[in-house]
């Protein structure tokens, strides 16, 4: 596998983790409850700290001389590879919650799974964050319940987001041409071996929290091949606002 697919495919993993990790920083100071902010908050920098690891890993691979701070930042918007989902806005507590299970559901799954990757490093950041990851699901999916089957308003604002965010799901098991080359030599994990087993997770729990399955059948894709929503180059004004007013700054 040759460097630039390797770089490829690293960046399609940590940039979900970077954009997901940049939405939950916004909500610091405006959770619910002081308990939730902080809860927030930790998975945000526990989502920028696997960030760093990939980003490292791709920088040192990197034939054009990069830091990880350039990687983060100094990029444009078509050169990010994340999923759509992790990019929309927190449009509501719900929509926070939600966005974050449905997202938390697969990346547990797949980083059980880069634990078996040949690439030494990639499984020794996943062997490292799947513990906080596996959190991040308990936390996320509790919330699920807890909204799901509460109040009449909460109940309907949870099924409200998993309605609107449902459409994103299916880009989650989207492969690209350096996924499937990262696969081919047992770097890369095929994520399109557990779709299924991803929906009947996820569907166990929203009945759980007495919430009912979209019936809809379409589906949106294009942020693995840098194809981004409008809310994208908002986020991108605020994460990358420092490093581009202040060029080469270092702390």
């Amino acid at each position: 596998m040759n460097k630039e697919s390797l770089y490829q495919y690293i960046l399609g993993i940590a940039d979900n983790s970077l954009i997901l990790g940049q939405r939950l920083g916004e909500l610091c100071g405006h959770g619910p409850s002081l308990e939730t902010d902080i809860a927030l908050t930790n998975i945000s920098l526990d989502l920028i700290g696997q960030t760093r690891s990939y980003y490292q890993y791709a920088a040192k691979i990197s034939e054009e001389n990069k830091t990880e701070d350039d990687i983060a930042f100094l990029r444009l918007e078509r050169e990010y590879r994340n999923v759509l989902m992790v990019e929309q806005p927190n449009t509501h507590f719900g929509y926070v919650i939600g966005r974050q299970y449905l997202f938390d559901v697969y990346h547990l799954m797949l980083m059980e799974e880069l634990q078996n990757s040949q690439d030494v490093t990639l499984s020794a950041i996943a062997k490292k964050g799947i513990k906080e990851v596996s959190y991040h699901k308990r936390f996320s999916g509790d919330w699920v319940k807890r909204l799901g089957d509460g109040t009449e308003e909460s109940h309907d604002k949870m099924q409200q987001a998993i309605n609107d965010l449902w459409r994103f799901t299916d880009e989650l098991f989207y492969t690209t041409t350096a996924d499937k080359e990262a696969i081919e030599v047992g770097v890369g994990v095929d994520v399109s071996k557990f779709r299924d087993k991803y929906y009947e997770e996820v569907s166990e729990l929203l009945k759980e929290a007495t919430l009912e399955i979209p019936e809809s059948k379409y589906f949106t894709k294009g942020g693995k091949e840098g194809i981004h929503s409008e809310h994208m180059g908002y986020l991108l004004a605020d994460l990358q606002y420092m490093q581009r007013t202040y060029p080469n700054m270092q702390w």
